[in-house]
């Protein structure tokens, strides 16, 4: 997606060998046109699939998701990250390690929203180990719902989770994806 990738370009910063850092519109402060774009580019992409629900992970996959949400239609779950005494003890939960903040989050879905056979389509902001991407699987796996699709905002091409959903038979859209940074600067694949 060009836009997406102009919008890199000019306002992501590239910290160390493999970090990107894209506050200023995706995940700090949030470009609610850009996100409206994303969700559209993502529904177009999946709209061969039957979708009941769009999932993601807490926080920055929020804004995405609910954009793509709303171009198909469907209800938004995000796993959440923290325990409240609102949520109830009947969750499915996984596992996720988060690289850019060096811990691990127990993610958890309240057993009401994702319901046996209902068609998911996982939407986040990054894919580059495949972490938070494995755990949301994980708690389909539990739910005995189907993953229809991955969507990816960005994804670090040079990196492991690609290969591991790949490998899996899943279908990932991912709308700008990163071969490597090369002297301060994102270079794009080409696929």
């Amino acid at each position: 997606m060009k836009l997406l990738e102009q919008r890199i370009q000019k306002d992501g910063r590239v910290l160390g060998d493999d970090i990107l850092k894209v506050d200023t519109f995706l995940n700090h402060q949030v470009d609610p046109e850009l996100m409206q774009d994303l969700g559209e580019a993502f529904a177009q992409a999946f709209a061969k699939y039957k979708i009941d629900k769009v999932v993601t992970v807490e926080s920055s996959g929020i804004a995405p998701a609910l954009f793509t949400g709303l171009a198909l239609h469907v209800p938004v779950i995000f796993a959440r990250k923290n325990k409240s005494l609102t949520l109830p003890d009947d969750v499915y939960t996984a596992d996720v390690y988060s690289f850019t903040k060096q811990t691990t989050n127990h993610i958890m879905i309240d057993h009401r929203f994702l319901n046996r056979g209902e068609n998911i389509l996982l939407i986040d902001d990054f894919l580059a180990n495949g972490q938070a991407i494995s755990g949301l699987l994980d708690i389909s796996h539990q739910a005995g719902t189907y993953v229809v699709g991955v969507g990816i905002v960005i994804e670090k091409a040079f990196q492991k989770g690609r290969a591991i959903l790949d490998a899996q038979g899943i279908d990932v859209v991912s709308l700008a994806r990163i071969s490597n940074f090369e002297n301060g600067q994102v270079v794009f694949a080409t696929e």
